[in-house]
């Protein structure tokens, strides 16, 4: 049976705009969702139940799939445990190569919380004894607008800048390594944008190029977490979504990597550039 690519994440931003790059130059596909009813029809691709946490219904689905695109399941509580429920019923369908969506700057003692679960996942995917290779991108640039309440952006980044890649640049440099997975084995690529900007300079920046005026406001942790109450998000939820601020402030989302350029060719895109776009 001809080796099929997997991609997950077919229903989202980035891995929709994955299986649309490879499918237009005609590479066979698998796309696990866990609603097949909203993906997309591509041609040359099958569409298939899944969801990460089901081990029966992962492996059925990833049968006759070599490369797995595994973008990394939503926000909750247990993400190492479901991602490991899916590395394993990959592994045990017979898929040779994972490319995962992990996080820039991805360790066990991030400031930004959640990038920990990404380091424990890529721990559990280099034991699994699959050829792996990570994609670290850094906040999408896209969703930097987004972080504007009421014309605020808010959160206790201070001076600290932040390097957030577009979800294009990430689309592109995933289907860059699914094209020929076998020259990317073992490899750790990190998705920046081409500058690192503060909150304050995004704020200025958004309000230059869209009809939107937005400020930045700097507050302590104590203050973050209050100004979030309102959400009615769980007490773990909102400590991570503060921790990007405070990941910022540390410096640990700053980095400006030259690996979106070497993967697809061509420089990431800037925020001016992606807002002079939508604008």
């Amino acid at each position: 049976m001809e080796q099929r690519i997997g991609v997950t994440g077919s229903t989202g931003t980035v891995g929709g705009r994955v299986a649309r790059i490879l499918a237009a130059e005609g590479v066979p596909l698998v796309l696990p969702a866990r609603s097949p009813d909203r993906v997309q029809h591509l041609p040359g691709s099958v569409v298939r139940q899944c969801a990460y946490d089901d081990a029966d219904a992962a492996r059925e689905a990833l049968a006759g799939v070599g490369t797995l695109f595994m973008v990394s399941a939503g926000e909750e509580q247990n993400r190492v445990a479901t991602h490991r429920t899916f590395i394993d019923a990959a592994r045990a369908a017979g898929v040779r190569h994972i490319v995962y969506t992990s996080f820039l700057g991805a360790a066990p003692d991030a400031a930004f919380l959640l990038a920990r679960d990404h380091w424990y996942t890529e721990e559990y995917i280099r034991a699994s004894g699959v050829d792996y290779t990570f994609l670290r991108d850094n906040l999408y640039l896209d969703f930097v607008p987004a972080l504007a309440e009421d014309g605020v952006i808010r959160g206790p980044a201070g001076r600290g800048r932040l390097s957030a890649v577009a979800q294009a640049d990430v689309a592109r440099s995933a289907a860059a390594v699914l094209r020929a997975p076998q020259a990317h084995v073992g490899t750790t690529y990190d998705l920046t944008g081409p500058e690192a900007f503060t909150l304050a300079e995004a704020a200025a920046t958004i309000t230059q190029l869209t009809p939107a005026t937005v400020r930045f406001e700097d507050q302590t942790h104590e203050e973050a977490l209050a100004s979030r109450a309102h959400h009615g998000a769980p007490r773990w939820q909102v400590e991570a979504w503060v921790s990007t601020y405070t990941a910022i402030a540390r410096g640990e989302l700053a980095e400006v990597s030259p690996d979106v350029e070497h993967l697809t060719g061509r420089p990431p895109l800037a925020l001016h550039d992606l807002l002079a776009a939508k604008n």
